[in-house]
């Protein structure tokens, strides 16, 4: 008996160490092993030892990352429906990659060219006439400026969200779908917009960068939920609502800083809204691919989140001082009328309007509810804008101090 044993303990042994010989990295094995890789994969797995079959039956994949990412995609959805019309409309998403994302390197615009180039014999000067025609513009201004660029450099948190978006998500960092190109492609634009404004913001000399940067650190670990719930449709209503509302709120700024004489900063306003404006046709496109083809399923969560309002992306802003910032910062945005209640009520007709909401037919009597309720939206909201904004005229004005102009009032 004692010789069985022996026998069966050693045939288990025998066959747990080419198991575990198979599963181990090259670097440690025997020669028999050291056969270069070609995928990630082989880092961790001998093809040698384990046939293509055994890893598919151990681990559910081949050798390939093709194999692997096809694996990461989802199997089920919480919105099944959604995830279904999204990807009919699929060859729309690679024709806006092609027509709307702008080609990337030397032909794309950069930061630096609308920025003093430090490199040049004239830097001096460059960067002498950038804080000359700073000095003009008040601290107001500078309060909403230095908002915008905290709300744009927290970038990472806005990929992140469009990538919860079922159906529209990128598993692997690298996937070959339109909506991952399109991911990345709207993040690679998009990141140049707070770059540029920081840059801008440290040369004038007019903020405290630090205080900036403790602000933007915490929104990005704060993060946001605009209420999108993983399901593409809220998501892309809320990025056509956004994208839109963040090209009125630059190209504002801009007007305003043309005012006190700050030409480049105009210039560095325009071009940021002319992108939000190229990203905003973009999601009302998907949306209207999105009409289409289910009409009651929009409406419905269109209505669901206007009923809750729109989140702003930078509500959680905070320098670790104020906890009212973003209040604060947005009651000065409305009184430079950089954004306003009115612009938050036209954004929602523009969207009715562009997307013909009121013309809409053979809807269910719950879809023809929401229609109904979304169409009537702007007015009333605008009427209450109005009424709240003339009320505010004859308020006293309470300044606030904002560490980002080095604790002056605002």
């Amino acid at each position: 008996m004692p010789s069985t044993r022996t026998a069966a303990l050693a045939a288990v042994l025998s066959s747990a160490a080419s198991v575990v010989a198979a599963f181990t990295s090259p670097a440690v094995t025997s020669s028999a092993t050291s056969k270069k890789s070609t995928t990630s994969i082989y880092s961790t797995v001998d093809p040698s030892v384990v046939t293509k079959k055994e890893y598919q039956d151990i681990c559910g994949v081949d050798f390939d990352d093709r194999s692997m990412q096809d694996r990461l995609r989802k199997t089920s959805y919480l919105y099944p429906k959604h995830v279904e019309v999204i990807e009919d409309f699929e060859p729309v998403v690679n024709q806006m990659v092609d027509d709307i994302l702008l080609e990337t390197g030397e032909k794309a615009w950069q930061p630096q060219d609308y920025l003093p180039d430090l490199a040049a014999d004239d830097w001096l000067q460059q960067t002498k006439d950038l804080r000359e025609a700073a000095e003009g513009i008040p601290d107001e201004v500078f309060v909403v400026l230095v908002g915008d660029m905290v709300t744009e450099e927290a970038l990472p948190t806005y990929q992140t969200l469009l990538n919860t978006f079922e159906g529209c998500d990128d598993p692997i960092g690298t996937t070959d779908s339109a909506w991952a190109k399109w991911s990345r492609g709207w993040t690679s634009e998009e990141n140049r917009h707070g770059d540029l404004l920081n840059k801008y913001l440290y040369l004038t000399g007019k903020t405290d960068m630090r205080a900036i940067e403790v602000t933007i650190q915490h929104l990005i670990t704060s993060g946001f939920n605009p209420g999108a719930r993983k399901d593409p449709y809220r998501g892309f209503l809320y990025t056509s609502f956004q994208e839109r509302a963040t090209k009125v709120s630059h190209g504002n700024v801009g007007k305003v800083a043309k005012d006190y004489g700050a030409k480049d900063l105009q210039r560095i306003c325009a071009k940021i809204a002319g992108d939000e404006g190229r990203h905003e046709k973009a999601y009302q496109s998907f949306c209207t691919e999105i009409l289409k083809r289910d009409p009651d399923g929009l409406l419905m969560e269109f209505g669901d989140m206007m009923r809750g309002q729109i989140v702003m992306p930078a509500e959680l802003m905070t320098d670790g001082k104020d906890a009212q910032l973003y209040e604060n910062f947005s009651a000065v945005a409305q009184r430079l009328g950089v954004y306003t209640a009115i612009d938050y009520a036209e954004i929602i007709q523009h969207l009715v309007d562009h997307w013909k909401l009121g013309e809409l037919t053979g809807l269910s009597p719950e879809a023809e509810k929401e229609q109904e309720y979304i169409c009537r939206l702007p007015t009333r909201y605008k009427k209450l804008a109005e009424r709240s904004m003339n009320k505010k005229k004859d308020d006293v004005v309470e300044l606030n101090s904002f560490s980002w102009i080095f604790d002056r009032k605002a």
